[in-house]
């Protein structure tokens, strides 16, 4: 840890124009240098430091949306559970109450692109640059965090967006469970298969690109069930 005189605070409080300091971070490691052992992560067993033994890591995409993000917040904070939201720049400028929302409830912060486009890998190197740069950009600058994680949309990978991705010091970020809540299938089935979650799972589910009712409903089921399980839910 930086010392007071390091950063310039003083016992009398801070000097004007400081700017304040950030959150801790949230995720497992606790601020510790994180190393992707396959490219794109898929569990917590590919990155180290190692997770705790019985972790499972909530994953939110797509957002923030101005309903059901706060409801997928109060959620969170009801059952004592952090996650990572993978955010659009677009909705992340949109919606910066949220994002500081999100960042002060000790929730990581990852950045899912700009625009959300699906065939990502299909485009340009200079369009891949600009929709992670200005999502990882717009994130730190709302959320006073910039973000260690990247997701891309749809979980569609290429060597040109690893390089992209390794160049704003992102990791990738894919998923082992996918209850495809996005379609809105049903909340018995989203809850069905958020069930079959076991240690070192990444879980992936939605707070954006849509109504999302179906997902935070089964939520509400899946997460106590998971936790009397013995599962920890930790932030990556």
């Amino acid at each position: 840890s930086r010392s007071a005189r390091a950063d310039g605070r003083h016992r009398g409080g801070t000097k004007p124009g400081d700017r304040p300091a950030p959150p801790p971070d949230p995720g497992y490691a606790h601020g510790r240098p994180m190393q992707a052992l396959h490219n794109p992560v898929r569990s917590l067993y590919d990155l180290a430091p190692a997770a705790p033994p019985n972790a499972v890591a909530l994953t939110i995409d797509d957002g923030p949306h101005p309903k059901y993000t706060p409801m997928m917040l109060d959620l969170l904070a009801a059952h004592g559970v952090k996650a990572t939201f993978n955010m659009i720049g677009e909705q992340v400028v949109e919606q910066p109450k949220i994002v500081q929302r999100i960042v002060a409830d000790g929730h990581q912060i990852a950045d899912h692109t700009v625009t959300h486009p699906l065939n990502l890998p299909a485009l340009p190197t200079a369009r891949i640059t600009k929709e992670i740069g200005e999502a990882h950009d717009q994130i730190a600058q709302i959320g006073g965090v910039a973000p260690k994680f990247f997701r891309s949309p749809g979980g569609n990978w290429s060597q040109a967006v690893f390089d992209v991705a390794a160049q704003h010091q992102l990791i990738c970020v894919d998923w082992k469970i996918d209850p495809r809540d996005w379609a809105r299938p049903g909340i018995a089935k989203i809850t069905s298969s958020m069930l079959r979650a076991q240690p070192g799972d990444i879980l992936l589910c939605h707070d954006g690109g849509g109504d999302r009712t179906q997902t935070i409903d089964a939520l509400k089921a899946v997460l106590p069930k998971l936790k009397q399980r013995g599962l920890q839910f930790v932030a990556l």
